[in-house]
């Protein structure tokens, strides 16, 4: 019998899956529609990887507009991951890493952390006034099952850095090791 290796056993696992469903939240009090940069780059990038944006809004910088917009995909099993975009600055209006940890099960600390490894390469200390943060929700099958979250800055170039730097490569990779944590 051979044996395979971790990126093989990977790699197999995540393309039986198929394409990732995804929603995209931008988070804005100052960007519309027309203006958001960053919403439609998400899609586009989800897309050139194979992925679907199932569904995508704008609303503004309110914590309960945040978590009702968040809560309505979380309880829809057809929606494996929400990206959200804007709303994560240090301004007292940013308030959407707090919404967003509030609801996680798990946190995935290493995405906020890489996060900021990779934009310092791109705008030096500036990178410490960057918050990203991405997880996992848990609840029942009834309620939506499971769905990953990630947080990102509003701006195009760290949607870009986080999209085909770490989410992109990992969407696959993250759902099928939930699918196969669900099996055992």
């Amino acid at each position: 019998m051979m044996s395979s290796t971790p990126d093989e056993h990977r790699t197999r696992s995540a393309n039986d899956l198929g394409p990732v469903r995804c929603a995209v939240l931008t988070i804005s009090d100052s960007r519309t529609v027309r203006t958001d940069e960053s919403g439609p780059l998400i899609e586009r990038i989800l897309t050139a990887t194979g992925h679907l944006a199932v569904d995508r809004a704008l609303i503004e910088d309110e914590p309960q507009a945040i978590e009702a917009a968040l809560n309505r995909w979380l309880a829809d099993a057809g929606i494996q991951v929400i990206l959200t975009t804007g709303g994560t600055g240090i301004s007292v209006r940013d308030t959407t890493i707090e919404v967003v940890r509030r609801l996680l099960t798990v946190e995935l600390e290493g995405f906020g952390e890489l996060f900021r490894l990779l934009s310092f390469e791109e705008v030096k200390s500036a990178a410490m006034l960057s918050r990203a943060v991405g997880g996992l929700v848990v609840r029942e099958r009834a309620d939506g099952g499971e769905t990953f979250v990630f947080a990102m800055p509003g701006s195009p170039g760290a949607v870009a850095t986080a999209m085909t730097n770490l989410i992109g490569p990992e969407l696959e990779h993250l759902l099928a090791l939930r699918e196969r944590s669900e099996s055992e």
